[in-house]
C-alpha cells in the first residue's frame, strides 16, 4: 500500500460508459480515493452511503471523494441510482485491477478491490492512507483528521 508522502500515481478510469475521469482533473483540489470491494456488498453500501452524507463536510475541506472498485460502469451506474449516490464511481474494471494494483491494495485472492482509504493533497502527494479489514466498514473520521491536517500546512 502506498504510504503518506508518495506522489499518487494517475489514473484514467471510467466513471460512466463514455466519461473518464482523470486523477490529474482534479489538481489544485483534495481528493479522497474510497477504494472498496463491490458495490452491492453491505459494508459497501453502508460505507458508500456514510459517504453521501458526508459530501458537505468534504466539500469544506475542498475535497472531491471517489469510490473505485472493479465492478463495470454498468454495476455501478445502478448501484449509485439505487443508493442515490452523488460522487463518481471509477471502474478499475479492464485491465482488472489496475488502478487498485498502482495503488497497492488489489486483492489476487479474490480478484477485487481491498478496502482501502487516500488522501491526496492539492499537490497530488498521499497525505494519509488507510487500509480496513475487508467487512469493516472504516466511517470518516480518518478522513476528516487528515483533511483537517492539511488545513493546517
Amino acid at each position: 500500500m502506498l504510504e503518506k508522502g508518495t506522489i499518487a500515481p494517475d489514473f484514467e478510469l471510467n466513471a460512466t460508459p463514455d466519461q473518464k475521469i482523470k486523477l490529474k482533473d482534479f489538481k489544485g483540489k483534495n481528493v479522497i480515493l474510497a477504494f472498496y470491494p463491490a458495490d452491492w456488498s453491505p459494508v459497501c453500501g453502508d460505507q458508500m452511503a456514510l459517504y453521501n452524507e458526508m459530501l458537505k463536510y468534504f466539500s469544506k475541506h475542498d475535497a472531491q471523494i471517489i469510490g473505485i472498485s472493479v465492478d463495470s460502469t454498468w454495476c455501478h451506474n445502478a448501484f449509485q441510482q439505487d443508493r442515490k449516490l452523488h460522487f463518481p464511481l471509477l471502474a478499475d474494471f479492464e485491465p482488472k485491477g489496475e488502478v487498485s494494483k498502482a495503488y497497492g491494495v488489489y486483492d489476487d485472492e479474490v480478484g477485487e478491490s481491498k478496502r482501502a482509504l487516500f488522501v491526496i493533497d492539492k499537490d497530488g502527494k498521499i497525505a494519509w492512507s488507510y487500509l480496513s479489514p475487508t467487512a469493516v466498514n472504516p466511517g470518516a473520521d480518518g478522513i476528516l483528521d487528515a483533511l483537517e491536517e492539511l488545513e493546517k500546512k
